[in-house]
């Protein structure tokens, strides 16, 4: 990978979160320069973000990460209700069968449960492996631009300069804040609640456990999830509107005794502790020049869609290719812009499915898996076909296999790639565009796909009259 040019880095990533920490990922690959700074010491300690639907597992296999995942990980445990010390039912935490539907062509057919300090820890192993670079201990508190770059500012007094800016330092983000972009957005639910890691004594790890509100004004909703991977619990509880929540051992213990069976000596450790309020808010814009939001600095989430996490690897996703394209191919830097054309719309569509299943308004499922989200909206997406099947320029790429390879297997890398479906292909420089034939098969149907390096069919025709042309135009050579 290069390094800063006369002192110049390519992209500076603020906050060495997932977000953060994929685009840095994204971006090592394809030999940019990107230095992460966080302002914390070290990695996110907490399981927060727990949950991978499967187009995110599809991501983070693009980015060389699966099998840490999947060994980091396990499956959803089934929910399982208390009442009064008993066990009362079982209840699903989302709906198997609509989920693996909506899977369809995906390797991955539910969510998977991995820890966010896991899977910040597994980003960071690979970014380092890659040569990329996360300097902790450094706060930004300020940053001014003009046409050549960015000047960032930080608390210790020093200054870098960049030829780019990504904000991925969360729902309070001091990039965001700095650059005067505000959020429009609402409470979802006003009354606090507690999530904790903990050890606890006395309680099985083949459930989810859910007590509910005992009615007595003595306790509200509480679920202890075991976490897979680990020998800790995340615990959540939610209190009245305008509670004080005790986030010592002493004050977990006691909630943990007054809404469940466990006595108070079960929870025999708090390993991390957060008090929040559920919240959705969406940035008015997720760019301002050469400085772009991502993650929760352009989104904030309520937890209980699974989609906050999610959302955010995957704007991570978009922008880093568009990036490595404009610093490293010489694509028009106007491509920058359908960063914010495409994923500020997809923002708001996974945060109202968010609120909607905190309200109890819509069921975890086909709607939470997010591999149905596409970009056919987009300007980059050309679908030049008189009748185009049921796969369209924008819609991600569905899997498949041709001649006995499996097409994410080929489509696996930084590059873009040419399917050819019961149609002649056209020569291509192979080191920019990989070729993979077949002949025409579902859900393609036949003709010319080319899909982006995030897994998108850019382009779509019956023959290859203006390929080169959209391939010029983005900088593919």
């Amino acid at each position: 990978m290069s390094r800063a040019v006369d002192g110049v880095i390519d992209v500076v990533i603020v906050g060495a979160g997932p977000t953060g920490l994929a685009l840095g990922v994204d971006l090592a690959r394809r030999g940019v320069d990107a230095l992460v700074v966080e302002k914390a010491d070290g990695l996110f300690p907490g399981s927060r973000g727990k949950g991978l639907q499967p187009r995110t597992m599809e991501v983070l296999e693009d980015l060389g990460v699966l099998d840490a995942i999947l060994a980091a990980g396990g499956r959803y445990p089934v929910g399982m209700i208390w009442q009064d010390g008993e066990r009362a039912g079982e209840h699903r935490m989302f709906d198997a069968d609509e989920v693996k539907e909506a899977a369809g062509d995906s390797a991955f057919s539910e969510p998977w449960m991995v820890p966010q300090w896991r899977t910040q820890e597994i980003l960071f192993a690979r970014l380092e492996e890659l040569g990329g670079r996360v300097e902790f201990g450094r706060e930004v508190v300020g940053l001014d631009q003009d046409e050549d770059g960015v000047s960032v500012r930080l608390g210790s007094g020093t200054e870098l300069r960049a030829r780019y800016v990504v904000a991925a330092d969360g729902g309070r983000s001091a990039v965001r804040r700095a650059l005067g972009i505000g959020m429009t957005g609402e409470t979802v639910d006003p009354n606090p609640v507690l999530v904790s890691d903990v050890r606890i004594s006395g309680l099985d790890r083949d459930n989810w456990h859910v007590f509910p509100p005992r009615g007595d004004g003595d306790g509200g909703y509480m679920a202890i999830c075991p976490l897979a991977g680990t020998e800790d619990f995340q615990l959540v509880a939610q209190f009245p509107e305008g509670t004080d929540v005790d986030l010592s051992l002493d004050g977990i213990r006691k909630v943990a005794a007054t809404r469940s069976h466990l006595a108070p000596e079960d929870i025999t450790e708090v390993r991390w502790a957060s008090e929040f309020r559920p919240r959705a808010a969406l940035a008015d814009r997720f760019r301002s020049g050469r400085v772009f939001l991502a993650g929760d600095a352009a989104h904030v989430h309520s937890p209980a869609g699974g989609q906050g996490l999610n959302t955010s690897i995957q704007d991570a996703y978009n922008l880093g290719w568009k990036l490595g394209a404009v610093l490293r191919d010489g694509a028009d830097t106007a491509l920058l812009d359908t960063y914010e054309e495409e994923r500020r719309p997809i923002a708001a569509q996974m945060l109202g499915i968010s609120t909607g299943v905190h309200r109890g308004e819509v069921r975890r499922g086909a709607a939470t898996v997010q591999l149905r989200l596409g970009y056919r909206e987009s300007s980059l997406a050309e679908d030049m076909r008189a009748d185009a099947g049921a796969v369209r320029a924008g819609d991600r790429a569905p899997d498949t296999t041709l001649e006995g390879v499996r097409l994410f297997d080929v489509l696996r890398g930084p590059h873009w790639t040419l399917v050819a479906l019961g149609t002649e292909a056209p020569a291509l420089d192979e080191k920019s565009v990989h070729l993979v034939q077949g002949p025409a098969q579902e859900p393609y149907g036949k003709g010319l796909f080319l899909v982006r390096p995030d897994g998108y069919v850019g382009w779509a025709s019956d023959r290859a009259a203006g390929l080169t042309d959209y391939l010029t135009r983005l900088g593919v050579r």
